[in-house]
């Protein structure tokens, strides 16, 4: 065949050649999945960076936020406390959207808390959907808004979340409105400090434990548990706002809030992902 029609063979023998070239580059590409790819936090991030969804939740816990006010102001009687909101702060009211993208990039797939430390500096962090329209109508209303939050800078922790609460816009902010716990995640204390001043409407947050201490638990099921317990308190105490990608949930799972980046947690992860799993 090849004697009596050389061309025809030559274009046969190039195909060949062509296929047997690429089938490695294709079968590298079915099973050897780029890292980056692999990322753990990929989804999650591209959910929270463009999902319609993840910004209407926000835009539904401010709702429910601002009615549990004007709730509150119908019902106010002469002589009683003033009204208070408490909230939370990173991803509940700022959002770090691009701290986590850069992380993605890096490839990296669990917290640093070193490259936070120097993304807080920045002043990057944006006001999540609708919460500077919640708390200016909170101040028009004579509603205190106190800022409480755990974090750990050093000295100049304060300072910092002070840059970051003013570089958003956000109304009242000042040391008398803000509460920094840079050595605890507990927020009772501060919570009941401020109750003996105020009547406190709502409490705003992205985990939990930003509303009671009771749900700092390693235990997964019995946080479950005691969520369940506080059912009704949703949409009325307290107003929750996703977080897919750091929080005491986590601390349930590993057992800490912040897991080195290890195979083995990679492994502890994907089983808390599959815990639920169809099998055929």
């Amino acid at each position: 065949f090849m004697r009596g029609d050389s061309k025809v063979a030559q274009k046969l023998l190039a195909t060949v050649v062509a296929l047997i070239v690429m089938v490695p580059a294709f079968g590298k590409d079915s099973i050897d999945v780029d890292a980056d790819i692999e990322n753990n936090l990929t989804m999650a991030m591209a959910w929270r960076q463009t999902a319609a969804e993840y910004r209407a939740l926000y835009h539904q816990g401010f709702n429910l936020a601002r009615m549990r006010i004007e709730l509150a102001l119908a019902q106010k009687q002469d002589g009683s406390l003033p009204l208070a909101v408490i909230s939370d702060v990173d991803e509940t009211l700022l959002l770090s959207n691009n701290y986590w993208g850069y992380l993605i990039n890096r490839g990296q797939d669990f917290f640093d808390d070193a490259i936070w430390d120097s993304w807080v500096v920045e002043n990057r962090a944006v006001a999540s959907p609708g919460a500077l329209a919640f708390l200016e109508f909170c101040v028009a209303n004579n509603v205190e808004i106190f800022y409480v939050t755990n974090r750990n800078q050093g000295e100049a922790t304060v300072q910092l979340a002070l840059n970051n609460l003013n570089a958003a816009g956000f109304p009242s902010v000042d040391r008398s409105h803000l509460r920094v716990l840079r050595e605890t995640s507990n927020k009772e204390l501060v919570q009941q400090r401020i109750r003996e001043d105020y009547d406190v409407v709502v409490l705003l947050g992205d985990n939990l434990n930003d509303f009671s201490r009771r749900y700092y638990s390693t235990d997964l099921e019995q946080r479950l548990s005691l969520m369940e317990e506080d059912k009704a308190r949703y949409g009325r105490d307290y107003i929750i706002f996703p977080n897919p990608t750091d929080g005491h949930w986590i601390r349930a799972i590993f057992g800490d809030s912040e897991p080195p980046p290890s195979d083995h947690n990679r492994i502890i992860l994907k089983k808390a992902a599959t815990r639920s799993a169809w099998t055929p």
